[in-house]
């Protein structure tokens, strides 16, 4: 594998999915080629039915291509098992939700592990200082032992990121993180989102509705009716907000 192949966490390839009745197919992707890069934060937009989900879904390995491929780092993943895939997604992907998806029961400390007890083992001496330092890093080392419920939605997501980062994951897919969120703890989160891209290198892509959540990334990606319409870097939200608006307006 030559250095560059290296940098890419997954890589999709002429990939489509489509549903319904094969006479009169739904194209949830129709041909999408796109990398997602580590050390790079990717924001992936567009109007409600574009195709961001099921982008999310067949990158995780969680829907099957209809036709093309796809690589988590430079593993295959189009006709993989099921196991295959259950395994492959526990050792190389971080998921982060809009809703945390904490365990109630759990405490903090116990949901940052659960990936590592869901694959049968506790994390080692060194994966351990690795989660000691990103709890410090957020600053939730006296919160490890609360119920989610004992935690405001900003620690909770500080969890989420946490556990998603534990296993130091080649790519980190996050699904509108900052929608529960405030202003100022949505800022926090982009900002630790940004640094487990250029500081701890993983590959982050980040479906988002919101502008300003979008400017944080590198670079965004615009989706429309199940193709990539459009690559920008260095927009502000104002001109983000203008090109989703460009997009329902031809869209309607």
């Amino acid at each position: 594998m030559n250095n560059n192949a290296r940098q890419i966490a997954v890589a999709l390839r002429n990939v489509s999915r489509t549903y319904g009745d094969p006479a009169n197919p739904i194209h949830a992707l129709n041909d999408v080629s796109v990398d997602i890069r580590r050390r790079e934060f990717t924001a992936i937009m567009g109007p409600s039915g574009s195709g961001k989900s099921t982008l999310m879904n067949v990158m995780a390995g969680l829907d099957e291509a209809t036709a093309g491929q796809i690589w988590l780092g430079d593993q295959p993943i189009v006709g993989l098992g099921d196991t295959a895939r259950t395994i492959l997604r526990r050792t190389t992907i971080g998921f982060i939700f809009q809703s945390f998806n904490l365990v109630p029961t759990l405490t903090a400390r116990e949901n940052i592990e659960l990936p590592f007890v869901l694959a049968g083992r506790r994390p080692d001496r060194e994966q351990r200082a690795w989660i000691d330092h990103l709890v410090g890093s957020l600053g939730i080392g006296d919160r490890l032992d609360h119920l989610p419920s004992e935690l405001s939605g900003g620690q909770q997501q500080r969890i989420a990121i946490v556990r998603a980062l534990a296993g130091r994951p080649t790519i980190i897919l996050a699904d509108e993180p900052t929608g529960a969120l405030d202003t100022r703890t949505s800022r926090e989160v982009l900002a630790l989102l940004t640094a487990a891209a250029r500081e701890y290198g993983q590959g982050i892509a980040m479906v988002t509705h919101d502008p300003v959540a979008a400017s944080y990334a590198d670079r965004i990606l615009v989706l429309a009716d199940g193709r990539v319409v459009g690559e920008h870097r260095g927009l502000a939200p104002r001109q983000i907000s203008d090109l989703l608006i460009g997009l329902q307006g031809v869209a309607a």
